[in-house]
C-alpha cells in the first residue's frame, strides 16, 4: 500500500527527571535556569502537569526563580513594604507566635509569598525571613566586578569588593543587563556598582540589587589588578 506522506516519525522518549515525578530531565534542566520555570516551556496541554515542579520552583535554592525571588522580596522590603499591621504579624510569626487576623491581614503576607499555612496554622516562609532581613539590615553601594557569564544557565559570577573579594557570587545575568542596560557580551571584566547587604555570613544570603555602571576603583586596572 502506498504511503503518500511517508512513514510516521515518532520522537524518541526522553528520560524522566529523577528529582520529580512530572517532567523529563531535559525540561527540568531548562526550567531550573529559566524565570519561566518548567511550566513556561511546555504547551498548554502539559502545563498543569508540570505546574509547581520543585526542580524550578522559587522555593528551591539556586534555581533562577529562587534567585529572582530573593531580589524581588528585598526590593519590596526597601521600596514598597507591606503595611504596619502586616509587618507586625510577620514579626510575630518569625518569633514563633500565632497570627490572629487570618481574614484581613494574613492574606497580605500570603499573596506576597511571605506567609503560608502549614497544618492549618499560619507560618512565615523563607522569603518572609528574607523580607525582614532586608527591612532591618544595612544595604549600601559596593563595587562589583563581573568575572564571567554563562549563557546556558543565564548566570554571571561577580566579585563583591566589600564582602569577600576572593569568593565569587552567582547572580542572574538578566538582572545585571536589565538594571544596567549593558549588553551581555560586554559584561565579563566590567566594573559595576550594586547595592548589597555585605554583613551577611554566606553567599546564599547576599542579595545584590540595582546594578549600574561605575568608574574603576582608585588604584585598579581594567584586568582587576592593582595598578602599578
Amino acid at each position: 500500500m502506498d504511503e503518500p506522506f511517508g512513514p510516521e516519525y515518532v520522537r524518541p522518549a526522553q528520560p524522566d527527571c529523577q528529582r520529580c515525578g512530572c517532567c523529563t530531565a531535559a525540561l527540568c534542566e531548562t526550567g531550573r535556569h529559566s524565570l519561566l520555570r518548567c511550566q513556561g516551556h511546555v504547551d498548554a496541554e502539559h502545563r498543569e502537569t508540570v505546574y509547581g515542579c520543585p526542580c524550578s520552583a522559587e522555593t528551591t535554592r539556586y534555581t533562577a526563580a529562587w534567585r529572582m525571588a530573593q531580589v524581588r522580596v528585598t526590593r519590596m522590603a526597601r521600596e514598597l513594604p507591606v503595611g504596619a499591621e502586616a509587618e507586625a504579624m510577620l514579626r510575630v510569626l518569625a518569633e514563633g507566635g500565632t497570627a490572629s487576623d487570618l481574614e484581613h491581614v494574613f492574606p497580605q503576607l500570603k499573596v506576597r509569598g511571605l506567609g503560608q499555612i502549614i497544618n492549618g496554622l499560619p507560618s512565615i516562609t523563607p522569603l518572609g525571613h528574607v523580607y525582614l532581613a532586608a527591612k532591618d539590615g544595612v544595604r549600601a553601594a559596593t563595587t562589583v566586578r563581573v568575572l564571567d557569564v554563562d549563557k546556558k544557565t543565564r548566570t554571571a559570577r561577580v566579585e563583591v569588593a566589600d564582602w569577600r573579594a576572593d569568593e565569587p557570587v552567582t547572580v542572574l545575568m538578566h538582572q545585571i543587563t536589565t538594571d544596567s542596560g549593558l549588553d551581555v557580551d560586554s559584561l565579563p571584566g566590567r566594573w559595576l556598582t550594586a547595592d548589597a547587604n555585605c554583613d551577611v555570613p554566606d553567599a546564599d544570603r547576599l542579595v545584590l540589587t540595582a546594578f549600574r555602571t561605575a568608574p574603576l576603583p582608585a588604584g585598579w586596572d581594567e584586568d582587576g589588578g592593582e595598578a602599578s
